[in-house]
């Protein structure tokens, strides 16, 4: 037969519950359970109240003995400020005096009323006499003398540090004129004024008292463009000593003009056709000159693609050809070369060889 469980014994009408026996009974905890939660209650309660308890007393500020101790520290800083002898004599302390505008070190100048004056005679206390300040009285009488002198009151007006308000209070006493005067024209335009007979003399002559370089010949003979040196190509009107090299220098790696179309290949005469024109004109190429040619058999690749005709990528593969088939036997050979192209093998002809 089954037997129930006792229930639990309710307290007799009139009596008192304790704390552990209301939780067992509220919350249905064991006794253990109800144990532990009041020993965690307890904890909370003192992990609350205990930092109010055990707050510090605030620190009490005491103005006194701070101050004391600053003023200790000033005194020490005062007593160790000492100069170097080497610097005190080197820059020496300038004695400031109250006699100046405003305390200023510099004495103060008897100020005059304003009259016509030369700016060229005055001294820098005339310029302080007159308002201008010390530092810009002395600027100016610098200036003075290193220009040689105002010329006119415009100079003065460009003063660094003179107000524009005291110039205009000076400048109407100023015994100088408003702008400088014109300067004299160069001998060259000097030379070329008109005559009593209103005509002008001939320009040559100013180019000559100016001490320009002669002018380039108007009437100027063809001459031959392979033996012509830079100074002879320099008499063509537009052509200067650039140019004239690049001529030069381009003739040199080709090993000579063949024809005078060449000039288009030139760096310095690429984009100036005009130029062009100036120098096929003045210029020819003598009739049957031998250009200098390369010999594709000897030549080193340095000494091959410095001709402009053939250059590096097909130096090189000239000699990895000779090397592969030996010598070439004749020029036409050089068209065996899958890459060179037949407007590349015409251009590169009178300037090749074999032996």
């Amino acid at each position: 037969m089954a037997t129930t469980p006792p229930r639990p014994q309710l307290p007799k009408p009139g009596g008192t519950v304790g704390p552990m026996r209301w939780i067992r009974r509220y919350f249905g905890y064991s006794r253990g359970e109800a144990r532990g939660m009041v020993g965690l209650l307890a904890v909370g309660v003192v992990a609350i109240v205990a930092p109010i308890l055990l707050r510090p007393e605030p620190t009490v500020y005491l103005p006194e003995a701070d101050q004391r101790e600053l003023d200790r520290l000033t005194t020490s800083l005062k007593d160790h400020r000492t100069f170097e002898q080497g610097y005190a004599s080197r820059y020496p302390k300038r004695a400031a005096s109250s006699s100046g505008p405003g305390g200023s070190r510099y004495p103060k100048v008897a100020q005059v009323a304003l009259a016509p004056f030369d700016p060229n005679a005055l001294s820098a206390e005339g310029w302080e006499a007159r308002g201008v300040p010390h530092f810009v009285a002395a600027r100016m009488v610098k200036y003075r003398e290193a220009a040689g002198g105002f010329k006119a009151k415009a100079q003065v007006k460009k003063m660094y540090g003179l107000e524009d308000a005291l110039y205009q209070r000076l400048a109407p006493f100023m015994q100088l004129p408003d702008e400088a005067p014109e300067r004299g024209k160069p001998a060259a335009y000097a030379a070329n004024q008109p005559g009593p007979d209103g005509k002008f003399p001939a320009f040559a002559n100013a180019d000559a008292a100016a001490g320009k370089f002669p002018r380039k010949p108007r009437n100027l003979q063809p001459f031959d463009l392979n033996s012509a040196d830079t100074t002879q190509l320099m008499q063509i009107r537009g052509i200067g000593a650039g140019r004239a090299k690049w001529i030069v220098r381009y003739r040199n790696q080709l090993g000579g003009y063949l024809r005078e179309d060449q000039l288009d290949e030139v760096f310095v005469l690429r984009d100036a056709p005009d130029l062009r024109d100036s120098v096929k004109k003045y210029t020819f190429v003598a009739p049957g000159f031998a250009p200098k040619a390369v010999n594709v058999n000897t030549a080193s690749f340095e000494e091959m693609y410095l001709q402009p005709y053939i250059g590096k990528p097909r130096a090189r593969i000239i000699v990895a050809y000779r090397q592969q088939h030996g010598p070439f036997k004749r020029v036409e050979d050089l068209k065996q070369i899958p890459i060179l192209k037949a407007e590349d093998w015409e251009k590169m002809r009178p300037y090749v060889r074999c032996e």
